[in-house]
């Protein structure tokens, strides 16, 4: 089954977008008027920004920033949050081809095409996006390197931790159930409400 890989119409501000990120404020929301007022991209294809941004994994379904945001406000760390943030974006295409990113623009089109089912001019639109988004990410770089001895360290740390909750483990189990009776309800309605609650309990 064909997959459906992200696009926007115009990319050229793209680069733009990422370093007015580094540099603004973390807003609360990353809004049409944040994106407009802070971040200065004013165009009607600007917007398109905002849901690429939350498919990429930067702003949650409620546009709030995430941790991978912040991670573009580091120089150290940017290049390899939007590495992360395409490897997840366009997971499919990494499916097929783990070094995606390395493509020739023909041969990246024809994976596109393979695993998206598109046309021509849609298969260009997403390879010039991920090509732009490419541009700026680090593949190479590891947001987290860790050596085989701290993973060991790590590994045995935590089976030390899990046997010590297992011994203080008790299976005791509280429930709090809320009950909201109605405002205009007689003594009837709620004698009703709470003898069904005990039935069920009982």
């Amino acid at each position: 089954m064909p997959s459906s890989l992200p696009y926007v119409a115009s990319n050229k501000h793209l680069e733009t977008l990422f370093s007015k990120i580094a540099s603004a404020t973390v807003p609360d929301k990353f809004t049409r008027s944040f994106l407009q007022q802070t971040i200065g991209l004013k165009g009607s294809n600007d917007r398109a920004y905002i849901p690429l941004l939350r498919t990429l994994g930067f702003l949650d379904a409620s546009g709030t920033p995430t941790t991978a945001y912040r991670q573009l406000k580091n120089s150290g760390t940017a290049k390899a949050a939007i590495a992360a943030g395409i490897r997840s974006a366009y997971a499919p295409l990494f499916a097929s081809d783990e070094s995606a990113h390395a493509l020739s623009s023909e041969k990246l089109k024809g994976l596109i095409a393979q695993v998206a089912g598109t046309d021509e001019g849609m298969t260009a639109r997403i390879a010039s996006t991920f090509g732009a988004l490419a541009k700026l990410a680090d593949f190479s770089a590891s947001a987290a390197p860790t050596t085989k001895d701290e993973t060991s360290k790590e590994s045995d740390q935590e089976q030390e931790e899990a046997k010590h909750q297992g011994k203080e483990l008790r299976t005791e189990f509280h429930y709090n159930i809320q009950i909201h009776l109605p405002a205009n309800g007689t003594e009837e309605v709620y004698l009703n409400i709470f003898n069904a609650l005990r039935r069920v309990f009982q």
